[in-house]
């Protein structure tokens, strides 16, 4: 595969909850140099400028309802009009449907650009299931742990921000297998759609973490220096 660099790595993360999205995401940004994109970021970055899209889209989460698709475009397309992707950009959680995969590809070709990969996160349901029994989660930052893997250094305490760590109440098994099914049958379409276009790389999201960058060179390539 040729060798591709910072200056064309636009990408799409796909996968199920617990494939290690957010894992891989940060590796890849650390060496490549480009900023992960998450539609949660997104939206609380919209609600807390105050925007009138922020402002919308605050009100629906405020009811603890999903926010519609042409706000959490707008919010996408606002924020990928910002300078800090000119070197490229991966993002988790958008697109999540073909509408969105449709606007983002609108979105891009404004720009005069387009995805260069679109990485799926591929591993089994059950070590999913295993994996995110054990997880926990500061509810202030965001950061993510795993009582196993990634404990953090005082039990139950947030290494970033000194917070109490919750698990939330959808990581359990019941509740993980019902989410499964239903990202399989939603993602389907999507993932058909980039794997018609030559853009899906398939990516183990069960390797050790100090196997990673080296599993993503070999899909993405080296980085320019």
């Amino acid at each position: 595969m040729p060798s591709r660099g910072v200056w064309d790595t636009r990408i799409v993360i796909l996968g199920p909850p617990g494939s290690g999205k957010g894992t891989n995401a940060r590796i890849i940004s650390g060496i490549y140099g480009i900023p992960v994109i998450t539609t949660g970021d997104m939206l609380r970055e919209a609600v807390a400028s105050g925007t009138e899209k922020g402002r919308t889209a605050g009100a629906y989460m405020d009811r603890g309802e999903l926010v519609p698709d042409e706000i959490v475009i707008g919010i996408v397309e606002e924020r990928l009009a910002r300078s800090d992707i000119a070197r490229g950009f991966i993002l988790d959680g958008f697109p999540r449907n073909l509408a969105q995969a449709e606007a983002l590809d609108r979105i891009l070709d404004d720009l005069g650009t387009g995805l260069t990969h679109v990485l799926n996160m591929v591993i089994d349901n059950e070590k999913i299931i295993s994996r995110l029994v054990l997880r926990r989660s500061c509810p202030y930052c965001g950061a993510i742990y795993h009582l196993k893997n990634k404990p953090p250094r005082l039990d139950g305490i947030c290494d970033e921000c000194g917070s109490e760590l919750i698990q939330r109440s959808d990581d359990n098994a019941e509740v993980m297998r019902h989410r499964l099914e239903v990202y399989e049958e939603k993602s389907r379409p999507l993932l058909n759609r980039y794997r018609n276009q030559g853009l899906v790389r398939d990516l183990n999201g069960d390797m050790p973490i100090d196997a990673i960058p080296e599993a993503v060179r070999q899909v993405l390539g080296d980085p320019l220096v």
